[in-house]
């Protein structure tokens, strides 16, 4: 295992009141540091508690309590940490996806990894974010499998008649794998200064667990190895993206249950919805029975204002059964099946995607709500919309804060298949629509999106990497 010293302090959102928001501080650090000092706000001090132990490493948390009216401020390790909650009023939030890549992502150079994060520590240093988004493969965990003889060749070779002591062995080792990773990622100077300060809300997707998952071959993904493996992720994932334990799953996910993480923070006039599109996926199925329970019940309760609902992969996209019946005229297009597997688009979800775009929709024309989807996974900046009856439903892509981006001429050919639209439910159409002031439906650019609040209208805005903020989008 890695060696550190003391990674964070990192801000979750844990829930919130109607006057409050409650935050989680993450520390992780070697078990030779002395405990660390509570920490210090404006109303009293909070202790940090153990949550974990993993390899030489302890994780600690403290959860405190902000307004949301006003400016909020804490300390720790003798440190002040300025805090701008989503009030009422003026704000702006951060969306990013897609931080890593599936092969040698930690060899790279982090001024080169991390240069939009760079970017986005400036932008807030001029003009403060409240909340940042992260919709998706927060971590490249591919490579996590190749350190242990069972996952070495998985999924292609599935190990049969594991010992109850591989196994032990298998998922202790990919524990310290998993935590490695979020160490790495949270030791950057520039991610973990702007994730001191900017609480973060975040949905995982198949690279948080492995390329793929859940689109796998059945027999990879409930083996025991791969049951393993979706064990070890999930509790990374609530540990360094949640700051939270299985005993936190009540008062944090909407299935209290937890074998569907899907979750919804309320504002005064604000609501972020982040299904988990990962939990219980199939190879026919994008959300099982509690995914569905959860949604379901979130939309019958009717929240009004703006909802941002975060869909890991794209929910307006083009016609993919293009692609699909190429993979049965080409064998060699066979690789590229999971992937296919993985969009809403795919044959195999279309009567789940309906279902999903109708329970969208239904929220969307309900008075005094507007919804907007928010996309990653595709390492490309996009944009859509869906044709509803009194207004347009907007998806906006903000994919590859990290990622570099595909050929261009990747980016060409889905501009050319978008052109063809697709019309899953009747008299909605989607539409791919380019990027405010750009001529093309897709950017190859690493970027991130801002999204804005100024006298109750919101606009976005995308960071490119090389073209820089886009003009504003009214949504």
């Amino acid at each position: 295992m890695t060696q550190h010293t003391r990674i964070g302090p990192i801000l979750f959102v844990h829930n919130t009141t109607a006057q409050s928001m409650r935050l989680a501080a993450l520390v992780v650090q070697s078990q030779t540091e002395p405990d660390p000092n509570p920490l210090e706000t404006d109303t009293g001090e909070t202790v940090f508690t153990p949550l974990s132990r993993v390899g030489t490493m302890t994780v600690w948390r403290a959860c405190f309590e902000v307004p949301l009216d006003r400016p909020a401020w804490y300390r720790c390790f003798d440190e002040h940490y300025d805090v701008f909650p989503p009030g009422a009023g003026d704000l702006r939030l951060g969306y990013v996806s897609c931080n890593g890549e599936e092969h040698g992502d930690l060899d790279r150079d982090p001024r080169e990894r991390n240069a939009m994060w760079a970017r986005m520590c400036k932008a807030h240093r001029k003009t403060p974010f409240s909340l940042l988004l992260h919709g998706g493969d927060q971590i490249y965990a591919d490579e996590v499998t190749t350190s242990h003889p069972l996952t070495s060749t998985w999924p292609n070779d599935v190990p049969d008649d594991c010992t109850p002591d591989a196994l032990a062995d298998l998922a202790n080792t990919l524990r310290i794998g998993f935590c490695d990773r979020y160490l790495a990622l949270y030791s950057d100077p520039d991610i973990a200064w702007i994730m001191a300060r900017v609480p973060s809300l975040t949905m995982w997707d198949d690279h948080d667990i492995c390329d793929g998952w859940g689109s796998l071959r059945r027999r990879a993904t409930f083996s025991d190895v791969g049951q393993t493996l979706f064990a070890a992720a999930r509790d990374a994932f609530l540990m360094f993206q949640c700051a939270a334990t299985e005993k936190d799953i009540p008062s944090l996910f909407l299935d209290p249950g937890g074998t569907s993480l899907t979750r919804a923070i309320r504002f005064a006039d604000l609501c972020i919805v982040a299904p988990d599109l990962r939990s219980e996926r199939g190879r026919r199925q994008i959300m099982g029975h509690a995914g569905w329970r959860s949604f379901d019940q979130l939309v019958n309760q009717g929240p009004t204002g703006r909802i941002f609902v975060m869909s890991s992969v794209p929910m307006l996209g083009p016609r993919l059964s293009i692609f699909e019946l190429a993979m049965v005229v080409f064998p060699g297009m066979q690789k590229y099946e999971d992937d296919l597997r993985d969009q809403w688009q795919s044959r195999a979800h279309r009567s789940e995607w309906r279902r999903m775009l109708r329970q969208v929709l239904r929220l969307h024309e309900t008075p005094k709500t507007d919804v907007t989807i928010l996309s990653g996974e595709i390492h490309l900046a996009t944009r859509a919309t869906m044709a509803a009856k009194s207004k347009e439903l907007h998806q906006l892509v903000a994919s590859g804060v990290a990622h570099r981006p595909p050929p261009r001429k990747w980016a060409q050919l889905l501009g050319s298949l978008a052109a063809v639209g697709e019309s899953p439910l009747a008299g909605h159409p989607i539409r791919i629509r380019p990027l405010p002031g750009q001529s093309q439906r897709y950017v190859a650019e690493r970027n991130y999106l801002v999204l804005s609040r100024h006298t109750d209208q919101w606009t976005a805005q995308w960071e490119l990497e090389n073209r820089g903020l886009t003009e504003r989008l009214s949504i």
